[in-house]
C-alpha cells in the first residue's frame, strides 16, 4: 500500500495550481495584482463543480427553496440602510519603518508582519466596499457599490420573489456569484481575497422557530461539505462569542476547516433575525413587527409577510448559511492533496477529490499515438462518454501511458482508460481501466464501459466501490 510523505503546505497547492492550470495570479504578465486570481481550465471546472453541487443540494434536492441572480452593483441606499455603510469596514495601521501596510486586528504582540518593528501608527478604520461612478457624469450623485455579498440582492428582491411564486414560511432563497471587499491585507492565496465568489441562502421563518432551524442548518451545511470529502476531524464548529458578532446577528456558527495554514472560516451560519427585511421597510410603525427598526427610510417596500389568520403582519426572521465558493475550492484541493511513496520507492502526487467534483471525469489513452486505428478507437470512446455529459472527458494523446497516469492523478481524474494493441484481438474489443486511488486495474469489453461509467458516476465514490 503506498504511504504518506511529509505535511502539506500552502507552496504545495500553489505549485500544483500552477503548474496543472487550476489557479493563477490575475495580470501575472504584468507583475500581477494582489488579492486578485484567474481560474484556469481545471480550475473552473473544479469550481463549477463545486458550484453546481452547492446548488443542487440547496435548490433542487429541497421543495422550499427558490433560485435568484441580483446585480453585481448595488444602489447605495441599499449599503446605507443595510449598516455597511458604518461597520462594514477593518482597523488598518502602517509600520513606519518597512511601509507595510496591514489589519490591526490580526497583529501579533503589536508587531509588524513584515519586519517586527512596533513603531506602528494608530489604527484607523477603512471601509472594505469597492465603490464605482454610474452613468457619464463623474460626481458625488452618481456613485454605486460594487456590492460586498450577496444577501443584500436577496433581501431587495424578498417581495419580489414572495409575490411571484407565493410561497409560504418556511422558505428560502439561494445564490452565487461574485462580491467584492478591498481588503487590507487579503492573504493566503485564494483564502481571502478582493474578489471572490459567494454561495448564500437566506432562509425566512416565523419569528420564535429561529432558533430550531438555525441549529438544523449548521448541522446540514457541516455534513455537506463531509459530503464533499473534508475529513470529519478537520471541521469543527465555532460559536462566536456575543461580543464578537455582526451587527445584525442574533447567533453565528463558524464552520471551520483545518487548512494549510490553519483552522479558519470556510462557512458561516447566522441568526440575522429580521434586521436585513427590516431595514429595507418603510413605515414601520403601521405595521405589526418585532424589532425596532429605523424609521429613516428611502424605500416603498413592506418587507414583510401575514399570519395565519392574515390579520397582522411581520418580518421574517432569517438564517443565514453563507460559504465562499474560492474558500470551498481551496478545502477541496487541500483534502485531496497526497504525497505517496510507492513499494517501487517513487513518489506519485494524487488528488483524490469525489468523483463528482473532478475537474475530468475519465481520461482516454491511446497506447501509440501514432498507430491510426488505436487512435480512432481512442477517440470515439471519449466523444461517446462525452455525449453522456457526465462531465469532461480527455483524450489524452502524450503517447506515454505511465506519464499519462501520472498526469491524471494529479489533477485528480476518477478513471483512465486505455486502447492497445490487445483491444482488437479476441472475439470482441476491449479496454484496460485504471482507477486512480487503488491503481488497480482491469480488462473490459468495450461495449460495457458506457454502462460502468454511469454506474461509477452513480456510486459517488473512488477506491473498490464497484470494482
Amino acid at each position: 500500500m503506498p504511504e504518506k510523505n511529509c505535511k502539506l503546505s500552502m507552496n504545495d497547492i500553489v505549485s500544483l495550481c500552477k503548474r496543472r492550470g487550476f489557479i493563477f495570479q490575475s495580470a501575472d504578465i504584468y507583475g500581477g495584482l494582489q488579492g486578485l486570481y484567474d481560474y484556469g481550465p481545471l480550475g473552473v471546472e473544479l469550481k463549477n463543480n463545486l458550484r453546481d453541487a452547492w446548488w443542487k443540494s440547496m435548490v433542487y434536492e429541497r421543495d422550499d427553496v427558490e433560485g435568484l441572480d441580483s446585480s453585481l452593483i448595488g444602489h447605495p441606499l441599499i449599503f446605507k440602510h443595510s449598516g455597511h455603510e458604518d461597520t462594514f469596514s477593518d482597523p488598518m495601521v502602517d509600520c513606519r519603518d518597512c511601509k507595510c501596510r496591514m489589519r490591526g486586528d490580526h497583529l501579533l504582540d503589536g508587531k509588524c508582519d513584515n519586519c517586527g518593528s512596533k513603531n506602528l501608527t494608530e489604527p484607523r478604520q477603512f471601509n472594505l466596499m469597492f465603490k464605482a461612478n454610474f452613468g457619464p457624469l463623474e460626481d458625488d450623485a452618481s456613485f454605486v457599490y460594487l456590492r460586498p455579498e450577496t444577501a443584500q440582492g436577496i433581501f431587495i428582491n424578498f417581495k419580489n420573489v414572495l409575490d411571484s411564486t407565493s410561497r409560504k414560511l418556511p422558505f428560502g432563497i439561494a445564490q452565487t456569484g461574485k462580491s467584492f471587499r478591498n481588503e487590507v491585507t487579503p492573504r493566503n492565496f485564494i483564502f481571502r481575497v478582493r474578489e471572490f465568489e459567494q454561495m448564500e441562502l437566506e432562509f425566512f421563518v416565523e419569528p420564535g422557530t429561529d432558533e430550531e432551524w438555525h441549529e438544523k442548518w449548521v448541522q446540514y451545511r457541516l455534513e455537506w461539505w463531509k459530503e464533499q470529502g473534508l475529513a470529519a476531524d478537520k471541521l469543527k464548529l465555532f460559536h462566536q462569542p456575543h461580543e464578537e458578532l455582526a451587527h445584525y446577528a442574533k447567533a453565528t456558527v463558524d464552520i471551520l476547516y483545518e487548512f494549510p495554514h490553519g483552522f479558519e472560516e470556510l462557512e458561516g451560519v447566522a441568526n440575522r433575525t429580521d434586521f436585513d427585511l427590516g431595514s429595507h421597510s418603510k413605515n414601520q410603525d403601521e405595521l405589526n413587527i418585532f424589532a425596532k427598526v429605523s424609521a429613516n427610510h428611502d424605500s416603498n417596500a413592506k418587507l414583510v409577510v401575514q399570519n395565519l389568520e392574515g390579520k397582522n403582519f411581520f418580518v421574517p426572521y432569517v438564517i443565514e448559511p453563507s460559504a465562499g465558493l474560492d474558500r470551498g475550492v481551496l478545502a477541496v484541493l487541500s483534502d485531496g492533496f497526497n504525497r505517496e511513496i510507492l513499494e517501487n520507492g517513487s513518489e506519485r502526487i494524487v488528488l483524490k477529490l469525489k468523483p463528482h467534483l473532478a475537474p475530468f471525469k475519465a481520461a482516454v489513452v491511446p497506447l501509440a499515438k501514432n498507430n491510426e486505428r488505436i487512435v480512432e478507437k481512442s477517440k470515439e470512446i471519449a466523444k461517446k462518454l462525452s455525449r453522456l455529459r457526465l462531465g469532461r472527458v480527455k483524450y489524452e494523446d502524450i503517447g506515454n501511458v505511465g506519464k499519462a497516469y501520472r498526469r491524471h492523478d494529479e489533477v485528480g481524474t476518477p478513471l483512465c482508460i486505455t486502447v492497445d494493441f490487445d483491444t482488437f484481438e479476441g472475439a470482441e474489443e476491449s479496454v484496460t481501466l485504471r482507477e486512480r486511488d487503488s491503481m488497480e486495474q482491469k480488462r473490459i469489453p468495450i461495449r460495457e464501459v458506457e454502462k460502468f461509467f454511469q454506474e461509477f458516476y452513480a456510486a459517488g465514490r473512488v477506491g473498490n466501490s464497484i470494482w
